[in-house]
């Protein structure tokens, strides 16, 4: 007698895949109509070497060009190609925007936390026109800002003008370390931005420590002290 021929088995459904929605105005819109509203990101909490970059953006209440909001996210989220393709966009269009910097000496002095804070407050104090009523201000804190200040966890992914603050930080960081990399170039900044990649570990300990390493993080001061 033939056997019945086997029902194939049923495929596990997938987890449904989650779109992640873009950064837009809500946040913005949401304080208030007429209140001039800033997005303050930064950019270098982690790396090993190079300053921490902080930008201060105000966007036009009525939002950007949709080609151009269509570029704009988190800049973790971007290739390079398309930060620098979003960056000189952004600085056209932006009704305001300011970028600023904490020193390797301030990090190390401070410590990288108030450091960066002290970054996103010179990069709001160096906003040009009307000052800004309310700052949106990535991560859970938010610097001591003569205005109402919400700090926003995620916020490069949630606030337009956050992220476009993102934007002009990470690329003028990235610049900056490309600068930096031709003074040292054994250390592959033009590539790593002075995070602890493999590369940049090795040539640590191949080359030494140069001025614009942060001897307060532990594998730079592991190495100065061995180094002498």
């Amino acid at each position: 007698m033939p056997r019945p021929a086997s029902t194939p088995a049923a495929k596990p459904a997938g987890r449904p895949r989650v779109i992640r929605s873009r950064p837009d105005l809500s946040m913005e819109a949401g304080l208030g109509r007429g209140r001039l509203v800033c997005g303050i990101d930064e950019v270098g909490r982690g790396p090993l070497a190079g300053p921490v970059v902080a930008a201060a953006v105000i966007l036009p209440a009525g939002g950007l060009p949709p080609e151009i909001a269509a570029g704009i996210d988190d800049s973790k989220a971007l290739s390079r190609r398309i930060r620098e393709e979003v960056e000189p966009a952004i600085r056209a269009h932006a009704l305001a925007f300011a970028i600023a910097e904490a020193s390797v000496e301030e990090i190390d002095r401070l410590n990288i936390h108030k450091a960066t804070l002290l970054a996103m407050r010179r990069a709001f104090e160096a906003l040009p026109g009307p000052a800004p009523e309310v700052a949106l201000v990535d991560g859970k804190f938010a610097p001591d800002l003569p205005c109402e200040a919400h700090p926003l966890i995620k916020g490069d992914g949630r606030s337009l003008s956050i992220a476009a603050a993102s934007i002009l930080a990470k690329v003028a960081r990235d610049r900056e370390m490309l600068r930096l990399s031709t003074l040292h170039p054994h250390y592959g900044w033009e590539r790593n931005a002075g995070y602890p990649t493999a590369e940049h570990l090795a040539a640590l300990q191949r080359f030494g420590v140069t001025p614009h390493h942060r001897v307060s993080f532990a594998p730079v001061a592991a190495q100065k002290a061995i180094s002498g």
